[in-house]
């Protein structure tokens, strides 16, 4: 394996962390050879500067808590990013302490958003759809605002 690319997609991970296919594709990007891609990457997972499963959950519980994202949007994204569906489901099973409605009402109360009438549940609604939350929990959401 030639130490320059693997200092080169070391680097690349110190930047950012990246998925395994992420680096593969990076690796491609760069005409590294597919036989030298595969050598690095193994070695990289090997020695555990890569982490599927570990990206996952770390990506998962940033996007909950610090952009508000909803289990869907969450899965949607880290599908596009080459993690497998087995290590998607450990890393959205991680969330224990508040469920996917609290973390919807936290959403809707931040936004300030209105719940009175059928034009403002509408906008509630639209607004959880786009942060990723299934139809059921974001109705829920809005149903407890209403009560509260």
């Amino acid at each position: 394996m030639a130490d320059e690319i693997l200092a080169k997609a070391l680097g690349a991970i110190g930047r950012k962390e990246r998925t395994e296919s992420e680096m593969t594709a990076w690796l491609r990007e760069r005409e590294v050879e597919e036989e030298e891609v595969d050598r690095v990457v193994a070695f990289l997972i090997e020695n555990e500067a890569l982490n599927d499963q570990r990206f996952a959950i770390a990506f998962a519980n940033d996007k909950r808590e610090l952009s508000g994202w909803g289990s869907d949007r969450i899965e949607e994204v880290l599908r596009k990013r080459g993690i497998r569906g087995d290590q998607i489901r450990v890393a959205l099973n991680q969330e224990v302490e508040v469920g996917e409605v609290d973390r919807a009402v936290g959403v809707l109360l931040a936004k300030r958003a209105q719940v009175d009438d059928p034009k403002d549940r509408q906008r509630a609604l639209g607004l959880l759809a786009r942060r990723g939350y299934c139809a059921e929990d974001a109705y829920a959401a809005i149903r407890r605002l209403e009560t509260s």
